[in-house]
């Protein structure tokens, strides 16, 4: 099976939890339509979630046949998730 990498650029805002606590939420734009979005108490947890997160939407895509926007991985500054399959 051949193993390609999908890079996606996670944008991450502090978020209000219903008892008041401060957490972040990230998030995907351009998957937000298919579930991209994700909580955590800490950034950390907030990209690790968004990870579990994208590779189910990119093994989703993959079983479908849908298309997945081809993107070049780089380094970068911003938050990037990094999903393997």
């Amino acid at each position: 099976m051949e193993v390609k990498s999908y890079t996606f650029e996670v944008r991450i805002e502090k978020d209000k939890f219903p008892n008041g606590k401060i957490g972040y939420f990230a998030i995907v734009p351009e998957l937000e339509e298919k579930g991209a979005v994700a909580q955590g108490k800490t950034r950390a947890e907030a990209l690790r979630n968004m990870q579990t997160v994208l590779e189910m939407i990119v093994e989703e895509l993959i079983e479908t046949g849908k298309p997945i926007s081809r993107r070049i991985a780089h380094i970068s500054s911003k938050p990037m998730v990094t999903v393997s399959l």
